[in-house]
């Protein structure tokens, strides 16, 4: 994690992200399923494989940009139509720190794996707070069967 507040953001479970340059629109988290559909519709539109990643970051961004919780664009094509290069390229790349942020790999490297692992554990102890135990104090204890 590169600060206390994305480690914060991660544990309060942000879904959505304020979209750069695009008042109102957000950019929310995709599901695995949504990533694929994502990749198969720019496949269908990609002509050239040179197309290919602007056509993916169109598809990615049709499923990802919001407005009041809904899409704001149907399809990549749409995307492609509506939006300029760069504000395609920003947005991804938004998007894409965005996701890194919320869900880390093994492969940021241990000291992030070790941050999250910590942080995790701290939360779900927090989290109890003791409740359970002050709730079970009120039931006798079973003895186990064979004893």
């Amino acid at each position: 994690m590169k600060n206390k507040s994305s480690l914060n953001a991660l544990l309060a479970g942000r879904r959505t992200v304020p979209a750069p340059g695009t008042p109102g629109w957000t950019l929310r988290l995709l599901s695995a399923a949504e990533v694929l559909q994502a990749r198969r519709e720019a496949g269908e539109l990609a002509r050239e494989d040179r197309e290919r990643a602007v056509c993916s970051n169109a598809c990615l961004l049709s499923r990802a940009l919001e407005r009041n919780g809904k899409p704001v664009f149907p399809s990549g094509a749409a995307v492609l139509e509506g939006l300029q290069i760069g504000e395609i390229a920003a947005l991804a790349e938004r998007w894409a720190g965005f996701s890194a942020e919320e869900n880390p790999s093994p492969e940021d490297g241990e000291e992030a794996v070790e941050a999250l692992k910590k942080a995790w554990s701290t939360r779900l102890m927090s989290a109890l707070n003791g409740a359970c135990c002050a709730a079970l104090g009120c039931f006798p204890r079973r003895s186990r069967p064979g004893r």
